[in-house]
């Protein structure tokens, strides 16, 4: 078992990964007939008592390809709701990294965390659209590509983007310029 991305919104009682390992334990146990919500009383040691029956810990989960998504609610959360919300974060992780593997959680969880934290912030959802949602995150990844060619001397953009940049020579491209004689004369 391999906790790829792990949020939480309420403070632990143990370390995350004996919380993640009683959580997978619970999932994994169920039989794929089964709807993908189950009560887990068995949660309080770890993230605290409920006392109310109806404010008991929850699990959902949504399991795509080799890929779990599982998230952990009080009873005041709508289980449906929450199902569209896994929903939501697949299909915005699938169109950031067009299909969505294990890899990209693994070597892009920067990215990942900046698509759940479009989604969700504080354990408060924010957004659930889709489109605003890969807008938000196009727009950020521009922006850092656009912040790391204007202050990366060696970055292959020339130094920096836009007029005030794009006529600053760089160490780079003076040399790419002395090695095709380009900048010789």
């Amino acid at each position: 078992m391999l906790a790829l991305l792990t949020k939480f919104y309420t403070p632990l009682h143990q370390s995350t990964q004996t919380v993640v390992q009683k959580i997978f334990s619970l999932v994994s146990a169920r039989p794929a007939g089964l709807c993908n919500f189950l009560d887990a009383p068995e949660l309080e040691e770890f993230l605290g008592f409920k006392g109310d029956a109806d404010e008991r810990w929850r699990v959902v989960y949504r399991c795509y390809a080799t890929l779990y998504f599982v998230f952990v609610v009080d009873g005041a959360e709508s289980e449906l709701g929450i199902l569209d919300l896994i929903q939501v974060f697949v299909e915005s992780l699938d169109r950031a990294f067009e299909n969505v593997c294990e890899l990209d959680l693994v070597f892009h969880f920067d990215e990942v965390h900046h698509v759940l934290s479009e989604i969700i912030q504080g354990g408060l959802v924010l957004d659930t659209n889709v489109e605003e949602i890969d807008v938000a995150v196009q727009e950020a990844a521009r922006a850092r590509k656009e912040s790391y060619a204007a202050s990366n001397p060696l970055s292959l953009g020339g130094g920096g983007l836009g007029p005030r940049g794009g006529n600053i020579k760089t160490p780079l491209g003076w040399l790419t310029g002395k090695l095709t004689g380009a900048g010789a004369r």
